[in-house]
């Protein structure tokens, strides 16, 4: 504890007596102050003992004590010792009165006690706590480790909660609650996640305190990691401010978890290296050879269906003129700390984590064009987490525009495979590709391969080059309609919605079966295309639906 006003009190050498505020000697003492001036004010920090003889005060006007004591009241001065027997032989009442009225506390200091002798006192006391402070910090951060070798994170934050007298908090790479001390504490670490979110927006190392004295209590957040993403973060709450102590302590939590996350980081940069042999050989049909190096890592992955999802990060390139008309290029994808798909494995991984899930999570590029590969059990908690977040940034899309959006973000696509095991892993990564290439087409982030076939395959005729090739082939016979000798665009798309059959399409367009014949010869002969051949006819009325799109 800081030295007290109380503790100098009954501090035997100083033989200090009080004369007012008896009921305010709990408060701490910064440091012990001398001063003469009639207005010391502005040399206070607050928190002192200020020592006075009244050389230069007339201490038996009561106006101009009442009007002293209150201005240190305000500067925050804790008490005031008065020295007798230099300039006066007894406190004077007037300083007495004032003293009382402000409730500072008025302590008389004996002639024989020099105002160094209480100086001193002070100086020890603090020092005296300072020790005590940093050798329970020692001895807390003894403690923080051995729990953190023994038991992990769970017990570095339970001997972490014992040492602040409050509760202790971490919280993985996607803002989600790792492990709580003591347990009750899991509720309202759950409430901080926002909290949480903010600050893993902050470069690291960066903190912020939450709530405060109006608030069931006060809590410190601190990221932890030394890349750009912080890795995870810390939350410590406690009823009040920490003190020196504690403060050591949670410094040393702090160096335990980021000492635990880059250890972490290295293991998972080798995970990752044996997930992406593992996927080479599962892709070329090795599934045995894949087990066998897997082991227990992923060995659990392999022996239920599972998912293929590739996601694409494409830097957004974004063009400005300046005053000189020189073009400006900006890629927003060339992040320090991977853009989108960085965090897409971020929350996977998460997931998977809390899940208890094996996940294979690979990162491929060249530079240009980032991926991501994840093998993940079907319908787990991995596959979810890729919808969760392609769902999140597909409506940031749709709510902020473009404008808002693009500039600084890169393109995230990602496509979903139908289960497979591994005998067919090749083949669903083929149909995690082909979902991507269709979300590309379609302006979407994220498309599952059952999605294609229990949809329809018009909306795929949007594509440019589709509807190039259906102006180039249906032109001629557009070309003979404009000039008004024949209506063989309308009469081709009826025939073809009736099969051929020349009743039904003759019967639609109001007109005899042999004009519809004729006009099918005259079909074939613009085309120099038989309409026999059912190659043709698909060709004709996908070339119609693509038209017709527009």
């Amino acid at each position: 504890m800081p030295p007290t006003l109380a503790s100098l009190v009954h501090h035997s050498a100083l033989k200090l007596t009080v004369r007012a505020g008896e009921d305010r000697l709990d408060v701490p003492v910064r440091w012990a102050h001398v001063s003469e001036l009639a207005d010391p004010v502005p040399y206070m920090e607050g928190g002192e003992l200020l020592l006075i003889t009244a050389l230069k005060l007339d201490a038996e006007d009561p106006e101009a004590m009442r009007r002293y004591v209150k201005r240190l009241v305000g500067a925050g001065v804790v008490g005031l010792g008065f020295a007798v027997g230099v300039n006066y032989d007894d406190v004077p009442k007037a300083l007495v009165d004032a003293a009382e009225e402000e409730g500072l506390p008025l302590l008389e200091v004996p002639r024989r006690t020099p105002f160094l002798a209480i100086s001193k006192a002070v100086s020890a006391a603090i020092a005296a706590d300072q020790y005590r402070a940093v050798t329970a910090g020692f001895a807390a951060q003894r403690e923080l480790t051995r729990q953190a070798l023994a038991e992990g994170p769970e017990g570095l934050l339970a001997a972490l909660a014992s040492q602040v007298d409050g509760w202790a908090a971490l919280y993985d790479a996607s803002g989600a609650v790792v492990a709580t001390a003591p347990e009750w504490a899991g509720r309202r670490a759950a409430r901080l996640t926002a909290d949480v979110e903010r600050l893993r927006e902050r470069p690291a190392p960066a903190s912020s305190v939450v709530g405060g004295p109006e608030n069931e209590d006060r809590v410190e957040l601190h990221s932890i990691g030394t890349g750009r993403r912080p890795r995870a973060a810390l939350a410590v709450g406690t009823a009040a401010t920490l003190g020196t102590a504690e403060r050591y302590a949670v410094h040393s939590a702090i160096a335990l978890l980021t000492l635990t996350t880059e250890r972490s980081r290295s293991l998972h940069a080798a995970e990752q290296r044996i997930g992406a042999a593992v996927l080479r050989m599962l892709l070329a049909g090795e599934p045995d050879h894949a087990r066998a190096v897997a082991g227990d890592l992923y060995g659990g992955l392999l022996d239920a269906p599972f998912r293929m999802v590739v996601a694409e990060s494409v830097p957004v390139v974004r063009m400005s003129v300046d005053s000189h008309a020189h073009l400006e290029v900006g890629r927003s994808g060339d992040k320090a700390d991977g853009g989108r798909l960085a965090v897409l494995a971020e929350a996977v991984e998460a997931a998977a984590a809390r899940a208890g899930e094996a996940v294979l999570v690979v990162p491929e590029g060249d530079g240009e064009r980032e991926r991501l590969v994840v093998v993940a059990a079907d319908e787990g908690a991995a596959v979810g987490a890729c919808a969760d977040y392609a769902a999140a940034v597909e409506a940031a899309r749709a709510g902020a525009g473009r404008e808002q959006t693009g500039g600084d973000e890169d393109e995230l696509v990602v496509g979903a495979s139908a289960p497979v095991g591994p005998i067919a892993a090749a083949a669903g990564y083929k149909q995690a590709e082909q979902a991507l290439s269709v979300a590309r087409r379609r302006g979407r982030v994220f498309v599952e391969h059952e999605q294609l076939a229990a949809g329809s395959v018009v909306p795929l005729l949007a594509d440019d080059a589709v509807k190039a090739f259906a102006d180039g082939l249906l032109r001629p016979l557009y070309e003979h309609d404009a000039t008004g000798r024949g209506d063989l665009v309308a009469s081709l798309r009826a025939w073809l919605s009736r099969h051929g059959q020349w009743d039904a399409a003759a019967a639609d367009l109001g007109v005899h079966r042999h004009t519809l014949r004729y006009r099918m010869r005259r079909v074939e002969e613009i085309l120099g295309r038989s309409l026999d051949d059912p190659d043709v006819r698909m060709e004709l009325w996908l070339a119609l639906k693509a038209t017709s799109a527009d």
